[in-house]
């Protein structure tokens, strides 16, 4: 069964259920008490087989997303809620740290999780990005009971600083505007290595700096071309790495999402890159995914 089979199951599961509501009320009573014995069976199958496993053998089923949320399911998961989230947190690290920024939990009371933004994260353009994509996507995996995620961008924020997720994505696009995108080729690029890629319908320009994987739109942001062709090296003089623009010569620091170097208020498009399930995935608008 693929990812995004079993991702999808649930909503499956309700779709059948609704089916079989034609029938009257009495049809979907049974349909959901069906659905209620299947569940109960399988989870007391996981609770047999956790009693049975050693440490090694737990913390291996806990890290596989579907067992894991088979677990959440039947509130079987060893880790408590901050335990699963700070683990979630650490995964989409490496990506928050290729931005300069990082992300840090301050807490979880009530089913809202609260999380500050450190580093260019609370400034750079494609912070709106990097939170809903990136963060929200981990912490709502790792731990579906939550019910919401506020964000703080500044230790001297006060209660008035914190934002809703939902807020401040409707800001910039509707709920469900992206997606994930599995793009194994990636994985081909070597260090200091620059490609391109058509993901779903949309043209792709990624990178490789040491073991961490960039990717933008394929735009110049001062003259709209294609950056196809673009060159990458170190700025002279400093630890900065620009991928320049074959058309106009503006140059971008890749290790800042994109930010110009030549210009203010200049960057290019970055988009999401992460390991989910073993597979590197970009995240992209849902209008560039094929219907």
């Amino acid at each position: 069964m693929s990812e995004d089979t079993w991702r999808n199951a649930g909503q499956r599961i309700d779709t059948l259920v609704d089916s079989l509501s034609t029938g009257g009320a009495v049809a979907r009573q049974r349909a959901e008490q069906l659905v209620r014995e299947i569940v109960d069976l399988y989870g007391e199958g996981l609770a047999r087989i956790l009693s049975m496993s050693d440490a090694a053998t737990t913390d291996r089923l806990v890290h596989d997303d579907l067992i894991a949320s088979l677990l959440l399911v039947h509130d079987l998961h060893p880790d408590d809620v901050d335990t699963r989230i700070r683990t979630a947190l650490d995964g989409v690290r490496p990506y928050l740290g290729s931005h300069g920024g990082d992300v840090e939990l301050i807490g979880v009371q009530d089913g809202v999780v609260t999380l500050r933004l450190l580093g260019s994260c609370k400034t750079c353009p494609s912070s709106s990005v990097t939170l809903e994509l990136a963060v929200t996507d981990a912490v709502q995996a790792a731990a579906p009971e939550t019910t919401s995620i506020q964000v703080n961008t500044s230790e001297a924020d006060d209660t008035s600083g914190l934002i809703s997720v939902d807020s401040l994505m409707a800001k910039i696009h509707p709920p469900g505007a992206h997606t994930w995108i599995s793009v194994p080729d990636l994985e081909r690029l070597g260090d200091g290595d620059i490609g391109g890629f058509l993901v779903a319908d949309l043209a792709v320009l990624a990178c490789r700096i040491g073991n961490t994987l960039y990717a933008y739109r394929d735009r110049c942001a001062s003259c709209t071309g294609s950056m196809a062709g673009a060159r990458l090296g170190r700025v002279a003089g400093s630890s900065r790495v620009a991928l320049s623009c074959p058309l106009c010569n503006t140059h971008y620091d890749v290790r800042a999402a994109g930010a110009a170097l030549d210009a203010e208020n200049l960057h290019l498009d970055p988009l999401p890159v992460l390991l989910r399930d073993g597979v590197v995935s970009i995240a992209t608008p849902m209008g560039s995914v094929p219907s």
